[in-house]
């Protein structure tokens, strides 16, 4: 009778365990939209502290190790979300909520825009997460005020985007998109490589991405939301 008692003890303590350890590795399935079968390539695993860290590629959609977030891991339950990319304004990012089985598989529902279908993935090895990119100081070209205007569905929207470096650390955004209404995002990457800006808000789900001129004055790109991606050239304020 003790060695079924101490036996049973071991098993449910073991449980949990054992179902946080497999969700670690590299996953590889689809999601299984109608006529359009996505592949997803995920990667889970741990840091040092304990605490979960993700990437995943989408080839089909052109998503290459975009972060994980709100990771959970309990027993055989596995819930995550992709940070930035395939974000909705009104619905959040993209989620998967999954179950484990004990054969290497996790299957459960996608949902984005509002939207939810099914997906399968199998686990194929050890994780290769990509790790975050950090954001950067800018050249002293790029700090100020820079303005500028796109269209979207028929809507004039004004953008004000303003950069600023500070001292041992990395420079600080504020972008302004002022349409129907003022919105003020979040803006949480800032990354310069040469005369290339990217700006991220990942919450949004909205980026843009620029290229300064020779002469300093605009930053000609493409401003992108969701399936969007339409042109914007930032151009310097001027003291008045």
């Amino acid at each position: 009778m003790r060695i079924l008692i101490a036996l049973t003890g071991w098993l449910v303590a073991s449980s949990p365990c054992f179902a946080a350890d497999t969700a670690a590795g590299r996953w590889e399935g689809s999601v299984q939209i109608p006529d359009f079968p996505v592949t997803v390539v995920v990667d889970l695993d741990h840091e040092a502290s304990g605490e979960w860290i993700g990437s995943i590629i989408i080839p089909e959609l052109k998503v290459k190790g975009a972060q994980l977030s709100d990771i959970s891991v309990r027993d055989a339950d596995v819930a995550f979300a992709i940070k930035g990319v395939l974000a909705d304004p009104k619905t959040g990012p993209a989620k998967f909520h999954a179950h484990l089985d004990a054969m290497g598989a996790m299957a459960g529902d996608f949902t984005q825009a509002g939207n939810s279908t099914t997906f399968s993935l199998k686990r194929t090895g050890a994780a290769q997460v990509d790790l975050p990119v950090r954001s950067t100081a800018v050249a002293a070209e790029f700090t100020g005020k820079w303005v500028g205007d796109y269209e979207l569905m028929g809507y004039s929207r004004h953008v004000t985007l303003t950069l600023a470096n500070h001292e041992a650390s990395a420079a600080s955004a504020e972008f302004v998109i002022v349409g129907k209404k003022v919105n003020n995002l979040p803006v949480d990457l800032i990354t310069q490589d040469g005369a290339f800006l990217r700006i991220e808000s990942h919450e949004i789900g909205i980026n843009f991405e620029g290229r300064l001129g020779k002469d300093g004055a605009e930053i000609t790109g493409s401003y992108e939301q969701g399936p969007f991606e339409l042109p914007l050239v930032l151009h310097r304020e001027t003291e008045k």
